[in-house]
This record gives structure tokens, sequence and C-alpha cells, in this order.
């Protein structure tokens, strides 16, 4: 495929939720599922609460299929609840990939733990819906990924495919803690691969998948389609360090394959930058990719790894 005419064209912002709604604040990691007549897009927020500390719930919003900025629907409530006294998803949630199994909906997200050492731990769980993805149960109390002893700590972030039978899953790990110049602790991670016959049983090497362009790199949000007779990742990356800022926050990037295993990394080609001004003007992360209606659709977030909601955009090409 010839990506040097690939670009996504902006269609706009979609939604962040109002400090008056339930929702509170942030907007984070858009997770698209199809439906006939609309796309049910869930997010991460973080609801106003007592504590000092922030949690996170999943919500969504419900757009029209042919104009994904006119919003049709609002959760009322969170899909699901977070989960018990120290257990891993105990303060916080966020959706990552959705898919339909047979008659249910399977949701993979993210569950975190406040930490003492560090500020958080994070973990990989499933939830499964029989109404249609309007609420969500678990799988299990305990993540179907989590830490092993050639995976510390920090699995998150699971894009999961079905291909040719077998079950794809290229998510986050964590390879180190460093401290910034104020010792605050911060949390380095890069993309892996696993592999499963059901969706849940994984079996996994902790093999890095992309290579860095800089020192203590932190990868995130890939999304992975075929196309053009090649596998195509699109994927957010940001400094380790002085991250929360204009200059060392996330931008998106691009990889292929000719076989799932092997991935090439050209950011050149990823098609899409920051805007000039607006709520995408400081980052662009997290892409989630859906292909319908003879379209391809990127969500996205933008400034602030979603304070300001997210947005998307439509692959052209020439």
């Amino acid at each position: 495929m010839n990506t040097k005419q690939m670009y996504w064209e902006k269609k706009g912002q979609i939604f962040t939720p109002s400090p008056d709604s339930w929702m509170h604040a942030y907007a984070q990691v858009p997770t698209p599922l199809v439906f006939d007549d609309f796309i049910r897009i869930y997010f991460g927020c973080r609801p106003k609460i007592k504590d000092i500390q922030p949690i996170s719930q999943i919500g969504f919003v419900d757009v029209d299929r042919n104009n994904p900025t006119r919003i049709l629907r609002h959760a009322e409530k969170p899909v699901l609840p977070l989960g018990d006294i120290g257990c891993f998803d105990e303060f916080g949630l966020h959706p990552i990939s959705v898919l339909r199994v047979e008659n249910e909906i399977w949701l993979y997200y993210v569950g975190w733990t406040r930490m003492q050492s560090v500020p958080f731990n994070r973990a990989i769980g499933l939830a499964i819906s029989k109404d249609d993805g309007l609420t969500y149960q678990r799988y299990s109390r305990g993540p179907i990924v989590g830490a092993s002893h050639h995976e510390p700590y920090l699995q998150q972030g699971p894009h999961v495919k079905v291909i040719d039978g077998t079950w794809h899953m290229w998510y986050l790990t964590g390879t180190d803690w460093i401290p910034d110049a104020d010792g605050r602790m911060e949390a380095i991670y890069r993309i892996v691969h696993a592999t499963s016959t059901d969706g849940i049983h994984w079996q996994r090497d902790g093999k890095h998948v992309l290579e860095t362009v800089e020192e203590n790199e932190c990868h995130a949000g890939q999304a992975v389609i075929h196309r053009r007779g090649s596998w195509q990742m699109w994927f957010s990356y940001r400094r380790g360090l002085q991250f929360r800022n204009a200059e060392g926050g996330y931008r998106i990037g691009y990889a292929s394959s000719n076989d799932l295993a092997h991935w090439q990394r050209d950011d050149a080609k990823a098609g899409i930058a920051v805007s000039s001004s607006g709520w995408d003007a400081e980052m662009v992360c997290y892409p989630s990719i859906v292909e319908l209606d003879g379209k391809t659709l990127l969500f996205y977030c933008g400034n602030y790894f979603g304070k300001d909601g997210f947005g998307y955009a439509e692959l052209i090409e020439a």
C-alpha cells in the first residue's frame, strides 16, 4: 500500500463529559462497538468523589452511525461496578477492546489499584454483557492477564482480535519504574503480544513488539487492522518522563507487518498529528479503529490523556 498518500481527515470532537453529570470529567480510551443504526463508544471517566485520589469508571455514548458527532444517548450509570476491596480493579476501570462472541458482548478492560511505593498497579480483566452492551458482569474477580514471572507488573491496554480462529491480544506490560526530577515514580511500559484458543487463557512470551525511538519511551492504545495485503498498527507513544505537556505528550505512530510477529515501525506514515489549536492541539492518543459502510474511522483522545474528551477522523487515500 502506498501509505505516502494515506492520512486521517479529522472530523471533529465528539464528546467530553459535563461536570454536572455522573461522569463528571475525562473521556479516555474511546472503544467503539458498531450496531445497525449507531455506534456505541465506551470510555473511561472520572466521577466526582470526596476522596482526594480519583477513581475511574466506564460509561458510553451512542452516536449516529452516519454522523458520529451526533450523540443519540448517554449512559445513565457505569456499565460495570468497581471491583471488590483488595481486588485488582478496586479503584478504577478503563474499557479497551470490545467484540461480539456468539450472543454475548465481551469487554476487555484494565483495572487498577493503589500502591504505596509506586502510585498504582494494573491488570487486565474481562466482563461479559448479555443485554446488548448496556451492563456487564465480570468473568472473574481476578484478572485474566496479570503479573507473571516474566512480567512483574502493569498489564494493561489489551487490543483483542480473532484471526483465522486464533485470538490475538496486543497489550502493554511494565518494564520499569523511574523517578522524575521531583521524585515521583513514573511507569514505563511497552507493547507485547499473546495468543489464545478461547479468549480467556493466554499464551504470553513478553517480547516487545516495537522498537523505541527514544530512551524510556512508553507505548499505549494500539489498534491493528488488515488492509491491502498487510497488517497495520496505529499506536500512541510518549516520553517516559516530563510527558504531561504538549512537547513530551502522546503522539500517534504507525507500524506494519506481514506475519503479525515482526513489525516495522514508521511513524511518518501515521497520517495524523496534533492540531494547531483546540481540544487535540497538545496530544493525540489511544487510537481505536472501525471499518464500516466503506469507511475506516479512527476514534482517539486529545489533550491531557482525554481530559478534553475524544473525537474521530476518517482514513483518506488518494
